[in-house]
């Protein structure tokens, strides 16, 4: 066997594999900033874990304007509240995030939304420095590629708001039998507190917990609204 052979032709067949992966995820995070997702990798690992049960995965996507303006809030007020001023990672928060994992056994994170789109779009859930590492370039290329409006429209579509629940049409239709756009603050506060755990984070009915965030929130949506940015974001005026 002729091994000095084989070593090129393998590292050339090789090169022009991951050339193709290349091309081929960078025309996907192209399509996407006007294509939806038709699915993720964790609406796929939700949907074989109710596998068997009474329950189902459920999801309905609804566009930016199909939306409530309180909803898109509330997830910013929950989750990002420097959504409009960084470029996809929050390095103060990281900071801190790192200072109190040190020192505590719970284990604190400091996902930007961009971060979480990252991860819930192209990637799986876990900790692993590899994963971490995907997760930093996607949030890159997102920000570069789709603005801070698709960013936001795709998180509310593909984030999970309960078991099996994903995005905002969907916990909105499953919990107070109506659509997105309809949502009022405390409804869509009540959505955006089951964020950090939906399983756990009960909505309806809430958990103490979820309704202690909820509190905390509806708070956090009367200091954001005087931002300018933020309210050009929400209301669709980017």
């Amino acid at each position: 066997m002729n091994l000095k052979g084989i070593v090129p032709r393998t590292w050339r067949r090789l090169k022009r594999v991951l050339l193709v992966l290349i091309v081929a995820q960078f025309v996907y995070i192209i399509l996407l900033k006007w294509v939806n997702p038709p699915i993720t990798i964790t609406e796929i690992s939700s949907w074989c874990s109710l596998w068997g049960t009474d329950k189902k995965l459920q999801k309905t996507w609804a566009s930016y304007n199909e939306i409530s303006q309180h909803a898109k809030l509330a997830v910013i007020a929950s989750e990002d509240q420097l959504f409009t001023d960084h470029n996809g990672f929050d390095f103060k928060s990281i900071e801190k995030a790192m200072k109190h994992n040190q020192q505590s056994k719970k284990i604190k994170g400091a996902s930007t939304i961009s971060q979480q789109v990252a991860k819930n779009v192209f990637l799986w859930q876990g900790r692993s420095w590899f994963r971490k590492g995907l997760e930093v370039y996607f949030t890159f290329m997102i920000e570069k590629i789709w603005g801070k409006q698709r960013i936001l429209e795709v998180y509310l579509n593909v984030a999970e708001m309960g078991e099996g629940v994903f995005g905002v049409e969907a916990a909105a239709q499953v919990n107070y039998h109506k659509n997105a756009a309809s949502l009022n603050r405390e409804e869509a506060a009540m959505i955006a507190a089951c964020l950090p755990n939906p399983v756990k984070y009960t909505i309806n009915p809430p958990a103490r917990i979820t309704s202690y965030r909820q509190r905390k929130i509806l708070v956090q949506m009367r200091n954001l609204a005087p931002d300018a940015d933020i309210m050009e974001l929400v209301t669709g005026r980017e």
